[in-house]
């Protein structure tokens, strides 16, 4: 029976610690483990828990396969950095992992597309439902920029939204600054990460399609050079739900009840 509530998706990709096969991999357990420590989105699953709506978690690590990139490495701007769908380097630019054409077709085949076909699934429920979709993708980032970041300034925000030109409307945009601005928090706008995941199905090609990207600063949630939860926790987590909340109503009170012709579905 599907549930005909109108739900935004929530996209947690990074949380999990998860490395399903260890084909390729040419660094040892201690290095391994600490590009786990660094890029993990720690904790993520729990800051954006929320019953009432759907959520779409990667259950491996992007070490393994980042479903955040792109595929085609022609795409994919982080793989001149040896850091595309399929790491190959480490954080330092160091060997990581050798990703021979069989290996990156059955990655690719078997996690990638996988999991990509479940967040266009969830989208395809919406559309049929309501007309539109809106997804926000969820994160978090480092205080200190990671070696291979593309945004050097030490000056970070205490939260990131980031926006896609075509799949966020600027009223979207206005509701999230103003709700982290009323927080006394600080609040960047595609600083210092740019961009929100949407099907590639549709990507670009419908504006029903809706998409925003929240990333938390780790320092607002874990205790320093740590995966372990700060003091301030509890309250980084209350920001973030009221967040998804305001996120919620936006979408209630944006978009007018849609049916489908008759003969239409979603393809499953």
């Amino acid at each position: 029976m599907r549930n005909n509530a109108k739900k935004i998706i929530l996209h947690i990709p990074h949380s999990s610690i998860k490395i399903p096969l260890k084909d390729g991999f040419i660094v040892n357990e201690e290095i391994l483990e600490n590009e786990i420590m660094i890029l993990t989105d720690w904790h993520t699953n729990d800051l954006f828990h929320a019953e009432n709506q759907h959520r779409v978690i990667t259950d491996f690590s992007r070490i393994f396969c980042d479903v955040e990139r792109f595929s085609d490495d022609g795409e994919e701007i982080m793989a001149q950095f040896g850091m595309g769908a399929l790491y190959e380097k480490t954080d330092s630019g160091e060997p990581l992992r050798i990703v021979s054409t069989e290996l990156r077709e059955r990655i690719i085949k078997e996690y990638y597309e996988p999991h990509h076909q479940k967040l266009t699934i969830a989208v395809e429920e919406q559309l049929y439902l309501f007309g539109d979709a809106l997804i926000l993708d969820c994160h978090s980032f480092p205080d200190i920029p990671l070696n291979r970041s593309l945004y050097k300034s030490l000056n970070r925000p205490d939260f990131n939204i980031g926006t896609d030109k075509f799949h966020t409307p600027d009223k979207l945009i206005e509701t999230c600054f103003n709700f982290f601005k009323n927080t006394g928090y600080t609040i960047g706008i595609d600083v210092p990460y740019t961009g929100s995941i949407v099907p590639m199905k549709y990507y670009h090609k419908n504006k029903n399609i809706q998409s925003i990207m929240l990333e938390v600063n780790r320092k607002l949630y874990l205790k320093e050079d740590s995966n372990e939860p700060s003091e301030t926790y509890e309250q980084t987590r209350a920001v973030v739900q009221d967040f998804i909340g305001l996120i919620s109503e936006w979408r209630i009170q944006s978009s007018p009840q849609y049916n489908f012709p008759k003969g239409i579905r979603p393809i499953y």
